[in-house]
């Protein structure tokens, strides 16, 4: 798919004149307007981040942030794309069960492997974060990390989004893929933090939302360095070095990236430390939470929900300055446009 970018455009310098005095001064031709943020509607979330990157772009104002401090953080699931009916991290999970069960027949019988291969989403459920864990130290360990990546490569390629039916690079959300080149257009760098795994994410992103894999700050598991066959490897071993949700995202942040962002984005509980953490900071902040409100286009959730549950940050959003954004209401599109 063609992912579309934004682009700052540079005016031209005007030409200067040439031969007599009483020839007249060629200039340039005009250059033509182009639209910041054009797939969001006019309204207080998008005057909130023209706003912003006014004021900390703006030399000798008041608010004005250096280029190498100019730093901001995205969670990726229900933030950069969509993030129902499960984590599509998640799906990835249950498509790797089912692919690697002949090697497992044991699995037909047992949980939470039997709920995977049989699609039973009230027994994963069930099986909580536990069984969550199971199923991932068996399907994203015990390989390098060269060789997780080329399944990864695969799947994103070639897997489809259970209900849309199409490749999950393109249920990214359009008007968050021009937030991040706007931002990026004026001296910024974008770093996503999410409860993804970190290798899950690196093989793909850049392509998707332009943000290199160095860039990527997600849950990872312990690796081991070894020799194989001559060659030295990283292995993937079976055991969490670092959940990046919730409490784990400025840990991620201050290990990872060893500034604090002036900028967020979330869309749920699992981002409210991460967005408390950053805009508190000293100085001007952003802090924005994308808010599921079009049943007809995405989905409409937030309290009681499964996936991306919303409540301290919808309630307490007001209070603490942050920007909610209404999907329904301040997109003109959601999903890229073929």
């Amino acid at each position: 798919m063609v992912f579309v970018r934004f682009s700052a455009l540079v005016l031209l310098a005007l030409v200067a004149g040439c031969g007599t005095p009483a020839s007249p001064t060629p200039t340039a031709p005009a250059a033509p307007t182009v639209a910041v943020l054009p797939s969001w509607n006019d309204g207080p979330a998008r005057a909130a981040i023209v706003a912003f990157v006014t004021a900390v772009t703006t030399e000798g104002g008041k608010d004005f942030v250096p280029v190498p401090q100019r730093i901001a953080t995205f969670d990726n699931d229900g933030t950069l794309w969509s993030e129902q009916p499960l984590y599509f991290q998640f799906l990835f999970v249950i498509d790797r069960v089912r692919a690697m069960a002949a090697d497992h027949p044991e699995w037909k019988t047992t949980q939470p492997f039997k709920a995977a291969l049989e699609g039973d989403q009230k027994a994963l459920a069930a099986a909580g974060e536990k069984g969550l864990l199971q199923l991932l130290m068996a399907t994203h360990t015990g390989m390098t990390i060269e060789e997780f990546d080329a399944v990864v490569r695969e799947w994103i390629t070639t897997a489809r989004h259970p209900t849309a039916k199409v490749p999950y690079t393109q249920m990214t959300f359009q008007p968050m893929v021009e937030v991040l080149d706007y931002l990026r257009a004026n001296g910024f760098k974008t770093f996503i933090v999410s409860g993804g795994g970190t290798e899950f994410m690196r093989p793909w992103v850049e392509q998707a939302y332009g943000i290199p894999p160095e860039q990527v700050v997600g849950s990872r598991g312990k690796l081991k360095y070894e020799v194989r066959d001559g060659q030295p490897a990283l292995l993937k071993l079976p055991e969490p070095e670092l959940v990046d949700d919730g409490a784990g995202k400025p840990v991620g942040i201050a290990q990872m990236i060893g500034r604090r962002p002036i900028a967020a984005f979330g869309n749920s509980d699992g981002d409210f430390e991460m967005l408390e953490y950053v805009t508190t900071g000293p100085g001007r902040r952003l802090g924005m939470i994308v808010h599921h409100t079009d049943a007809d286009r995405e989905w409409s959730y937030d309290r009681g929900s499964h996936v991306g549950k919303l409540e301290r940050g919808l309630d307490e959003a007001g209070k603490r300055g942050w920007v909610l954004i209404d999907m329904k209401t301040d997109w003109k599109v959601i999903h890229p446009q073929p």
